[in-house]
């Protein structure tokens, strides 16, 4: 790490949780964030000014005008333009020093197939079911952890999946595929634009502190508490209060468990 990176990572080097070995952790991850709307805005600013080394945003979709109102790494006059390509300008303006990688299209089950064995770990800033499970069980073929975040009205949503852990759920094991989920959209029902930040920037938190238990258990230590699996964190955005609610692997999960079948489309 140079002088220059000393000096503007200095703010984390001093914290007894992160110091140089942290730092180093950051700059060397690998980190796949798919959707680069409001939660993946959020998470990205987040982690590139932090100081991850390598971020690849997917997204097939393009900033519009109606995305202002909380997308905050897009502005009006990239309105058009891919959402991955406005959302890799804004991390170069906070920190030129981050290797940005743009993927203008949807991940689907054979690309995230090849993309995940190369990251560290993967945050779920979506917008649909479909997308979601395509992505835990990509996550779970590759051994890979997963944060995941939903925001819609006034409602959030937070969790970690870690496959390499045997007591870790996957994110089938609390919303099975096939369950009747009735998808809905940000153009129907709204979503208060602070909410998606207070997610996605949870995200990026939750991130840093998988990457930095990396480091402790590589030298003995006790991971972050943060970075164990098992807690869905839900927001309710109107008393801006966070509840936790505890959640177990499924033995018969349709895609971690024994015998599972992996989901493709």
């Amino acid at each position: 790490m140079n002088d220059d990176e000393l000096l503007r990572y200095s703010r984390h080097i001093l914290l007894d949780d992160i110091g140089i070995e942290g730092q180093e952790r950051f700059r060397g991850a690998h980190v796949l964030i798919v959707g680069a709307g409001g939660l993946g805005c959020a998470a990205a600013l987040y982690l590139g000014a932090a100081g991850v080394g390598h971020l690849i945003l997917a997204d097939d979709d393009t900033v519009d005008a109606t995305n202002l109102q909380r997308q905050v790494a897009h502005t009006a006059d990239r309105v058009g333009m891919p959402k991955v390509e406005s959302l890799a300008q804004a991390i170069a303006a906070i920190n030129p020093l981050v290797r940005t990688e743009v993927v203008a299209r949807r991940a689907d089950a054979p690309w995230l197939a090849q993309a995940l064995p190369g990251v560290d770990l993967v945050l779920d800033c979506c917008d649909n079911f479909h997308t979601r499970q395509l992505i835990n069980s990509a996550c779970v073929a590759a051994r890979k952890p997963l944060v995941s975040g939903a925001a819609i009205a006034m409602d959030g949503q937070l969790a970690l999946y870690d496959p390499r852990r045997a007591d870790s759920p996957c994110y089938a094991c609390v919303f099975p595929p096939d369950a009747a989920v009735e998808e809905v959209a940000c153009a129907t029902m709204g979503v208060f634009a602070p909410l998606v930040g207070m997610v996605g920037t949870a995200q990026a938190a939750l991130a840093l502190q998988v990457l930095l238990a990396d480091v402790a258990t590589a030298e003995g230590r006790k991971p972050p508490a943060a970075a164990l699996p098992g807690s869905l964190r839900m927001l309710d955005a109107r008393a801006i209060d966070w509840s936790t609610l505890r959640v177990a692997r499924d033995p018969h999960c349709p895609v971690c468990g024994a015998g599972a079948a992996r989901i493709s489309g």
